[in-house]
């Protein structure tokens, strides 16, 4: 399965509408449509805002998540994160809540790939991101679980993926058993839940911002730092992301190798039927599983 379909189509007359009625001192600046991804579709709103609109009635409920615990955390990020700072309500026939966030600027690292300095910025990124969350912070049955509640899927995936393509060999399924057979030894932390390239932004070869946070749960960190492997290019910036990520034991170090395998096969799936940029992040990610660190 690729992109998903739009529920509903939003175009920049329709985002001007809805800002107009609800927010009128911010009617006058420009609405430019700048892409959509498998949950929203975004807007810049003149130089300094963006518009969030889901696009599908799943990505309306994790919308919700943002909304809700985006401003909690947000103080004790390094990175920016695009917390909300005026909320929308549906009207003028879109059906569900959307959001007015600051712009950040960057491009996303699958394009604008981080320099070999990023690594201990990504870890202090991440350390300050794990911690504990409230009894009350979301779940998420898809991200931050046991690893062995995703084998069956990740079996299904890998059977469909079969005679397609030779990625997932017996070196990739070798990390993917190893992290099987990983203890869960830490409490859940809040967690990202999907911290490809796609949702990280840089500038001038360094992060500047982590957005889409829909999937934020309370969870195993592992699912997270499986973005060593998925955002920095060169080995020796994974080797210091994991150095200067003091506080992980070498269990978890094993799971993480484990989602950033499941990651990869979600986005190979994605990227051969319609996504040609999952594609190259599912071979890219593969491809450092396999240089190290292990």
């Amino acid at each position: 399965m690729g992109k998903p379909l739009a529920e509903v189509e939003i175009d920049p007359a329709m985002a001007h509408r809805l800002v107009l009625a609800q927010h009128p001192d911010l009617a006058h600046l420009a609405v430019v449509a700048v892409g959509s991804g498998w949950d929203n579709a975004m807007f810049r709103l003149g130089d300094n805002l963006a518009l969030r609109f889901p696009r599908r009635e799943t990505a309306a409920k994790l919308l919700l998540n943002e909304q809700r615990w985006l401003p909690h955390l947000c103080g004790r990020l390094p990175l920016a994160v695009p917390v909300p700072v005026h909320i929308g309500a549906p009207q003028h026939g879109y059906p569900w809540p959307w959001s007015i966030t600051p712009w950040i600027e960057g491009e996303t690292a699958d394009v604008s790939q981080p320099d070999e300095h990023q690594g201990e910025v990504l870890a202090g990124f991440f350390e300050a991101l794990h911690q504990p969350a409230p009894a009350d912070a979301p779940f998420n049955s898809f991200r931050g679980v046991p690893l062995a509640e995703r084998a069956a899927a990740f079996e299904d995936r890998v059977s469909e993926l079969s005679g397609k393509t030779d990625m997932i060999d017996r070196r990739v399924r070798s990390l993917w058993e190893d992290a099987l057979g990983a203890t869960a030894e830490v409490a859940p932390t809040w967690i990202h839940g999907d911290p490809h390239p796609r949702n990280v932004l840089v500038v001038a070869g360094r992060f500047s911002g982590v957005i889409d946070w829909g999937d934020m749960a309370q969870g195993d960190r592992a699912a997270d730092l499986a973005a060593i492997w998925m955002l920095l290019p060169q080995l020796k910036s994974r080797e210091r992301a994991m150095a200067a990520c003091s506080s992980v034991p070498s269990d978890t170090w094993r799971r993480a190798r484990g989602w950033a395998v499941l990651y990869a096969v979600i986005l190979l799936r994605a990227g051969l039927s319609n996504d040609p940029r999952m594609y190259l992040i599912a071979q890219r990610t593969v491809q450092r599983l396999l240089e190290g660190p292990r």
